[in-house]
């Protein structure tokens, strides 16, 4: 039986009413952003900083506390808050810059996406705030002092937090309708004294009517905000604007409202410019904060207004105050705050338990589904609007190549791009804007709960307002042309089986349309990246960062080139999940078996290619492992042995064909044995697989690696003295803790060592680090490898877990092992600890800390404390699909169902 939410994603689906239009789609941080950098430098950080964003207006998007907006953020509403202490209003999260961060930018803030619904029909959101001053200029000054070897300087180490002196706020949204959005947050006094506390519940319009905005994105008009009459026991404000429409904020009580504009104080900023208007952006904090009664609009009119709360709330008690957002003031019925908000929110609430009871199994723990449900969550907070018009940006920057005046910068070829659309952000703070494979990744945790808005993600980077027209997706703002991992092919595949599996049905458009574009991306990656057409390819970074000898998106210091072991295991995993988009196709049409054949020849010769003997070759059979090959200017070749994550990615393309699916290609199998009858030396050093050569229920098998390096590289992979932490599968060996890798060029030590925790160099911004820590992307890309070797060879294959150990597993044995360490991360362990918080007190033993879940960028190798950036519940979401799909599949019913195993939903209670 459908659960209530679930019909509210029928009816967004259909259209019948428009649910998702209203979500979390601010950032945490605009500031600091390319999109708001006119530097002549591109110094975005130094451009927009956070001390100015409270007095100037942004161009191309909002940030907030605890965030909504509609679908095109033209009308805002977040929380600011003020302890009487604080020099400035809290209006948006803080964070050191990268130059002020020892290891690069870094939120310095405590706040948590606790809980949402896909249709955002129920949200809760909390913020730690202190009652102390807040120690804005501490946490820069020492931090900026600190190298890269020491520790990171937290709020809690301030000592801002002692004696338990802060509020825990929670904000909470339930829809009484699509567009009638009830609001209720609770400040909770968790110190030993009663406090004063401001609440400034915020609207605002986003600045879309200044007449620095060019006109093709100017609104038509200005919008406008002003107060209205309202029912006894509540104040209300009437929002107007030309695209959006009319609503109506109700506030709770009668409280005073601070109008301003959302317009920059020029004079303030940029002294001899004069403002707009004599209300501008920070006026309601020079009012609350400094008693500036003159910098609000006493006409009770503007585009930006906070109804002004203030409280005392006893030691241990809380106070509560309610809004409601709504697009028709009479259907309120006059009592905004009747009994009925409250009734809306408990069966929301409600609603909300009914949901995550579905799609989790019934064998997953509480603790397990906790993180489950709060990975989920963030991941459904960390929507936002990203809004980029390229040419007009490029026009702003004299950098638009179609137009006179034109210079070289950044992101100048990608004039043809319009992103206005709501987003999957890796995090909002650090990250606030999209990475194509960060979104590949995204989709997969998403699909349990929303495969409709999965698919609009998976769909977007390949949209003619996105995809490049020579078939480049965009990497990131920082730099469009960067180069991902291409992993689209491989989500679109998730995608399709996920819908099978839940609807019973094919959206064969969707497949053909995604499957178009991909092979414009494909031939992009085959002209422009495998530079001599020897099917080895190169890519720089990959998503990878310093994982290299040297940074490899830059010039090499030996001259010449790298042959990348992961750019070419990449391009084997792309060639098999197109080849078997095309298997798919070819039953609705079998001209798809022509693409078939081209996908199998392509995974052929990049297989020939990179298992090539010999020392000019990746494959190292002294080490039994794959190196990157840097190809010197002479033609001459070394293999660059460092054992990293580059060396485990081949086991990753691998792929089990279904009896089913070569019967569906009778054609497309035709023409591939008989090139492999002419060609045999293609097929001599991968995988056995075709006549002779099938596995269990007649499974065939696609592979990089044969039998015996399969063998080989597991072999160090589950070594626990190498790339096996209690916690996951590290990046980087642990071997180059006792053996760093040394490579010396023009008198320099190039040295790449075990670091489990942080970067020690500033290559790629030195905020996150590849050498040691273990990331949930690739873990899952290697879960994925070794579940389809499972259904390959069942129980015919066997290997040590770990290396040494005695205790042989099979394949489905040894990923459940692997996720089973992931997820270790985040669950409490027999002393109630859970390892992502390493040595935090505070986190670890506080009854108002410890159970809620920050999902960090990585992971430390050896004790698994979260590192980098602390709310990237993006890829490291995927830790929710972990637990589902191991909730609820055995090594029996992967055997027997194989590639429809792993897509259905989890029902049931928890245990």
């Amino acid at each position: 039986m459908a659960t209530n939410e679930q019909n509210r994603l029928d009816e967004a689906r259909t259209g019948t009413a428009p649910w998702k239009k209203w979500g979390p789609y601010l950032s945490e941080r605009q500031w600091g952003t390319v999109r708001e950098d006119y530097s002549e430098n591109g110094d975005a950080w130094n451009f927009f900083t956070h001390d100015q964003a409270r007095s100037r207006a942004y161009r191309w998007g909002e940030d907030g506390i605890a965030g909504i907006s509609d679908d095109k953020q033209r009308l805002c509403f977040g929380l600011a808050l003020w302890n009487g202490k604080d020099a400035i209003l809290k209006e948006r999260i803080f964070g050191l810059t990268n130059s002020e961060g020892n290891h690069g930018e870094d939120v310095k803030e405590y706040y948590f996406y606790l809980d949402s619904t896909p249709t955002h029909s129920y949200m809760k959101y909390l913020y730690k705030y202190p009652q102390a001053a807040f120690p804005y200029g501490d946490l820069v000054e020492t931090n900026r002092h600190r190298n890269r070897n020491e520790m990171e300087y937290e709020l809690l180490d301030t000592g801002v937090f002692n004696d338990n002196r802060y509020f825990d706020v929670f904000v909470e949204y339930a829809k009484g309708e699509a567009e009638d959005i009830l609001v209720r947050i609770t400040a909770a006094n968790r110190g030993p004294d009663a406090a004063d506390l401001h609440l400034l519940p915020t609207l605002w319009f986003r600045n879309d009517w200044s007449k620095w905005i060019a006109a093709s994105n100017r609104a038509p008009e200005k919008p406008n905000l002003k107060q209205i009459e309202a029912p006894a026991g509540a104040t209300a404000v009437a929002a107007a604007h030309p695209q959006l429409g009319a609503f109506v904020l109700s506030c709770e009580g009668n409280v005073p409202l601070l109008f301003t504009e959302n317009e920059t104080n020029h004079e303030k900023l940029f002294p001899g410019q004069q403002n707009e208007s004599p209300y501008v952006k920070d006026g309601i904090n020079d009012c609350v904060v400094q008693g500036r009664q003159e910098a609000v609009n006493p006409g009770k009119q503007g585009t930006k207004v906070a109804a002004h709360y203030t409280v005392n709330v006893g030691a241990g008690q809380s106070t509560v105050i309610r809004l409601r957002l709504s697009s028709s003031f009479l259907d309120q019925k006059g009592q905004p705050f009747g009994k009925n908000f409250d009734k809306v929110f408990g069966d929301r609430l409600r609603e909300a338990d009914e949901f995550y009871e579905s799609v989790t199994p019934p064998s997953v723990s509480k603790d397990a589904a906790n993180v489950m449900r709060q990975a989920i969550a963030g991941m459904l907070w960390s929507k936002q609007f990203f809004f980029f018009d390229g040419d007009n940006w490029l026009d702003e920057h004299h950098s638009n190549p179609l137009h006179h005046g034109y210079r070289h910068a950044r992101n100048s070829e990608w004039f043809h791009m319009l992103n206005e659309d709501v987003v999957s952000m890796p995090d909002k703070w650090e990250y606030p804007w999209y990475a194509a494979w960060d979104l590949a990744f995204h989709t997969l945790p998403l699909s349990i709960v929303d495969p409709d808005f999965a698919k609009e993600q998976m769909t977007l980077m390949l949209r003619g307002s996105y995809l490049h027209p020579n078939g480049q997706m965009p990497a990131y703002e920082w730099n469009f042309s960067d180069v991902n991992p291409p992993v689209h092919a491989f989500a679109t595949l998730f995608l399709h089986r996920t819908e099978q599996a839940l609807r019973g049905e094919v959206d064969v458009d969707f497949l053909k349309s995604t499957f178009n574009k991909l092979l414009l991306n494909f031939t992009w990656w085959v002209n422009r990246k495998d530079r001599f057409g020897k099917n080895v390819f190169e890519g720089g970074f990959l998503g990878l960062d310093n994982i290299g000898v040297f940074d490899r998106s830059a010039p090499l210091p030996t001259g010449g080139h790298l042959e990348q072991a992961d750019g070419t295991a990449w391009m084997a995993l792309f060639s098999q999940n197109m080849l078997e988009l095309a298997v798919e196709l070819a039953g609705y049409d079998s001209n798809y078996q022509e693409m078939v054949f081209k996908f199998a020849e392509h995974f052929y010769y990049i297989a020939a290619a990179m298992n090539r003997p010999g020392t000019d070759g990746m494959w190292d059979e002294e080490d039994g492992f794959y190196y990157d090959l840097l190809r010197l200017p002479d033609g001459s070749a070394t293999r660059l042995k460092v054992r990293s994550m580059v060396g485990l990615l081949p086991l990753c393309a691998t792929t089990v064909t279904e009896k089913w699916q070569r019967d569906r290609i009778p054609m497309a199998l035709k023409h591939v044995q008989e090139r492999l009858r002419r060609v045999p030396e293609l097929s001599a050093t991968m995988h056995p697989t075709g006549e002779g050569h099938l596995g269990v229920a007649d499974r065939g098998i696609l592979a990089l690696v044969n039998p015996d390096r399969l063998r080989r590289i597991l072999t160090k992979m589950l070594d626990e003295n190498e790339f096996l932490s209690p916690y996951g599968i590290r990046a980087l060996s642990k071997f180059h803790d006792r053996h760093p890798y040394v490579f010396h060029v023009n008198g320099q030590a190039h040295v790449v060592d075990y670091l489990p925790a942080e970067s020690n160099t500033g290559m790629f911004g030195g905020n996150s680090n590849w050498r040691g820590p273990i990331w949930m992307p690739v873990n899952a890309l290697l879960i994925r490898a070794l579940l389809n070797f499972y259904s390959y060879y069942g129980d015919n294959f066997k290997i040590e877990c770990p290396t040494g150990s005695g205790k042989l597993m099979n394949l489905f044995e040894v990923a459940k092992e692997i996720s089973d360490r992931l997820t270790r991360i985040f669950l409490r362990d027999e002393s109630g600890r859970r390892p992502v918080y390493g040595g935090t007190t505070k986190f670890q033993e506080d009854a108002h800390w410890r159970d809620h879940i920050l999902f960090y960028e990585y992971f430390h190798g050896d004790n698994g404390a979260g590192l980098g950036a602390s709310h990237q519940t993006g890829w490291t979401g995927l830790v929710a699909k972990m637990i589902q799909l191991f909730g609820m599949l055995d090594a029996e019913k992967l055997l027997e169902a194989a590639k429809s195993a792993a897509f259905a939903r989890g029902t049931s209670e928890v245990k």
